[in-house]
């Protein structure tokens, strides 16, 4: 199968992760998730990841806690579940570095753009750990700001839903999915498919985004091949 794009940044939810426990991390789901991102390597795909922390952590779950406390500890979570993927991919013999917004030596590089890019270009994936590095921003947006530095061609989101809709198709049987929008349409409609710092950064820089479902790992090539299989979000 013949690749569109060659630089990528696969966002994926801590959810996933922990596939159908729910909580933590569920290493049959990383082991299955590495082997689609080992594929796409060894098709000369760069390949960066950002993985959120929900499956820990999912914010203030006291109102007398502060909002960077909350933020900070969720930080932590992505950086658990940075070393679960790292380590999956390690024991398929998948070279990778993962790389934290936020300094802790003894598991991972503190980020740096040059080091990041210079990784992908050797061919190993790069994880990005620990979000921005600062509080108030999301893992969304951390896929966002790391797509645009690496001046990655591509964003997978992937979802546990297999597209864009206009409104919750859990709750709604009558909800429409997308199959194409532009990303002023996802902001004037609040279509909430990331939050809007993160479709501002990806406007603006022209970064694509494909919004698909992770239950078809499969769906991580054909979406780098340029087969929409969920909703893609561009220009128009």
């Amino acid at each position: 199968m013949e690749l569109k794009y060659k630089r990528v940044i696969l966002k994926l939810s801590g959810e996933v992760l922990a596939g159908q426990k729910g909580f933590g991390v569920d290493y049959e789901t990383v082991e299955g998730i590495a082997k689609y991102i080992a594929e796409l390597s060894a098709a000369g795909v760069e390949v960066g990841v950002v993985i959120g922390g929900g499956n820990f952590w999912r914010g203030r779950s006291n109102s007398k806690m502060e909002r960077t406390t909350a933020d900070y500890m969720g930080m932590m979570a992505t950086v658990m579940n940075s070393l679960a993927m790292s380590d999956a991919l390690k024991y398929i013999n998948v070279s990778n570095r993962v790389l934290s917004a936020i300094t802790m030596t003894q598991l991972a590089e503190p980020y740096n753009r040059e080091n990041a890019v210079s990784y992908l270009r050797e061919g190993q994936v790069v994880i990005f750990a620990a979000g921005t590095g600062s509080p108030f921003f999301s893992t969304d947006t951390t896929a966002a700001l790391r797509a645009a530095e690496i001046d990655a061609e591509l964003i997978l989101l992937a979802k546990k839903i297999d597209g864009v809709y206009d409104c919750d198709p859990m709750l709604n049987p009558n909800a429409k999915k997308y199959d194409q929008l532009s990303y002023q349409e996802v902001l004037d409609q609040k279509l909430g498919v990331m939050d809007l710092t993160s479709i501002t950064l990806c406007m603006d820089n022209h970064i694509p985004i494909a919004v698909f479902d992770l239950n078809y790992p499969e769906n991580i090539i054909k979406a780098c091949s340029g087969e929409n299989v969920g909703t893609i979000i561009e220009e128009v």
